[in-house]
């Protein structure tokens, strides 16, 4: 009879542990989806808001190097030496270090600046940044211990990322796999979907518009030929996700061994872009490039387009301005698709959203996400294409990757444990 109550209460004190995780993370990540939704949002909106303007108002360009300038001292000021971005929430995950505060107004304005004057880079790397700061805070303010922290950070993660592009699916599955190549978070499943699906109501709500495309009528019927054309699609998306990733990571490495002092590299690199914007007579590769994405997915893209939006970003990035390079990815995996998948006989439209599925997956090494996201974006009609697109180009793409603080811990070749920074 003891033993037997003693199983009972054992039993209780087990389920109550459980019950009182949930409760307890349920409350934790509804406020950060809700706070996380609304900083979100209204970031969101400052950067549509200085798109536009930098659209209608062409001679903004020319105060680039400026805002350069501006971006350099406000760092410097805040003693924000060797910003290390999105690498550090990565990293934060993994060990006792944590996501500055400061970083997140740092990150705001700083990015505002880069896309007002005309830099080429997304938003979601500061909204990345954003969400870690936000969940160290809340992590720090409810005494939590040092492993709810790391959880209440992907939490941050989630919600950003959720409210940017009304995606709460493919959101909390990033922040699962983005930390560790072939291991996933699931402890924080539950924390990361409420986050991300708070945020995107929040999001909703307050007007942001959800990143979705109507490609219904350019999925093509499944078949040998067609499953053909899409692995070759995306194999050839691997190769230039891969060229991107080395684009970004050497433009930073010369610019910083052929320009030691900060204020000059930043200087050189507005002004390389102002030269490259009148080189090319056209602003399509300046700001994120939104309106160009949904002209590739409409099945027009220019040829050369891919190419000069790797080199519009690479310098952007690599010289000292900040953003995302999510939204340049989806540009360049579109523009390309567009084009290369209409070589091979797809339709554009529908090559464009492979190329765009492709192009994401390859750089961040994240499957799940990548399919989610094509779910998200553009229906589960070519579901069984998307999935298998994302599985080509997650294994052709090798360990390269945009985040160096990326862990790979498994092989993408055999199943074997290897432990590598993506390239």
């Amino acid at each position: 009879m003891d033993k037997l109550k003693k199983l009972v209460i054992h039993k209780i004190t087990s389920a109550w542990q459980y019950v009182k995780t949930f409760v307890k993370w349920l409350f934790i990540a509804s406020a950060t989806g809700l706070i996380g939704g609304a900083i979100g949002s209204l970031f969101s909106i400052c950067i549509k808001y200085a798109n536009s303007l930098e659209s209608s108002l062409w001679y903004l360009i020319f105060l680039l190097p400026l805002g350069g300038v501006l971006i350099v001292f406000m760092y410097k000021l805040c003693r924000i030496e060797n910003d290390p971005g999105t690498n550090c929430v990565l990293e934060s995950i993994r060990s006792k270090n944590h996501v500055p505060f400061v970083i997140a107004p740092l990150i705001f304005l700083s990015t505002i600046i880069t896309h007002l004057l005309g830099g080429s880079a997304g938003r979601e790397g500061a909204a990345l940044q954003l969400g870690g700061s936000l969940g160290t805070i809340v992590g720090r303010i409810l005494h939590l211990e040092e492993s709810d922290i790391h959880v209440a950070v992907m939490c941050g993660m989630s919600g950003l990322f959720s409210s940017l592009f009304c995606t709460p699916i493919t959101a909390a599955f990033f922040a699962l796999e983005v930390i560790s190549v072939g291991v996933a978070y699931y402890s924080a499943l539950v924390p990361c979907f409420t986050s991300a699906v708070i945020a995107y109501f929040v999001s909703i709500h307050l007007g942001v518009s959800p990143l979705h495309f109507d490609i219904s009528k350019s999925v093509p019927n499944l078949d040998f030929l067609s499953l053909v054309q899409v692995i070759g699609l995306a194999a050839a998306c691997a190769v230039v996700s891969i060229a991107f990733c080395v684009a970004m990571r050497q433009t930073q490495k010369w610019a910083k061994k052929l320009i030691k002092n900060e204020y000059l590299r930043i200087i050189v690199g507005g002004v390389i872009i102002i030269a490259l914007t009148f080189a090319v007579g056209c602003r399509d590769y300046n700001g994120a490039g939104t309106s160009i994405i949904a002209n590739a997915i409409g099945g027009n893209a220019k040829p050369e387009a891919f190419i000069l939006k790797i080199v519009f970003t690479a310098v952007t990035i690599g010289c000292g301005y900040k953003g995302g390079e999510i939204v340049p990815t989806l540009f360049i995996g579109s523009t390309f698709g567009c084009v290369f998948g209409s070589l091979l006989g797809l339709d554009p439209s529908f090559g464009a959203a492979v190329g765009l599925i492709c192009l994401f997956c390859g750089v961040i090494n994240c499957p799940i996400a990548s399919i989610l996201l094509s779910v998200e974006a553009f229906g589960a009609q070519g579901l069984i294409f998307f999935g298998i697109a994302s599985a080509v180009s997650y294994m052709l793409s090798g360990y390269y990757g945009l985040y160096s603080s990326q862990k790979i811990l498994y092989s993408k070749l055999k199943a074997e444990y290897i432990n590598i920074n993506a390239k």
